[in-house]
């Protein structure tokens, strides 16, 4: 995986965690603004490198937003983040 992409993917889990953060707290209109940056970076992820759990994981991504329930998406997106921090910083 290249370093853009590393880095692409590292800013996204950043993205994320801060969406699941200010859904925990309730600060849903800030939430949402980090959601929109997260969409925006997703974007920037060259997939035809990327292992195809983790294409899946970028696919998900954009399907929180269909969600209702706050907890669950923020759960979901803490969850999305984990994982593409992990593969940001494997070798």
């Amino acid at each position: 995986m290249s370093d853009k992409n590393k880095q692409a993917l590292g800013a996204l889990a950043m993205d994320l965690k801060r969406v699941a953060l200010f859904y925990h707290r309730g600060s849903d209109k800030t939430a949402e603004r980090f959601f929109q940056e997260a969409l925006e970076r997703k974007n920037e992820v060259e997939t035809k490198t990327l292992k195809p759990y983790l294409v899946n994981c970028l696919q998900n991504v954009s399907r929180l937003r269909r969600g209702k329930d706050k907890s669950k998406i923020a759960e979901d997106a803490l969850m999305y983040s984990t994982l593409f921090q992990n593969a940001a910083i494997s070798k």
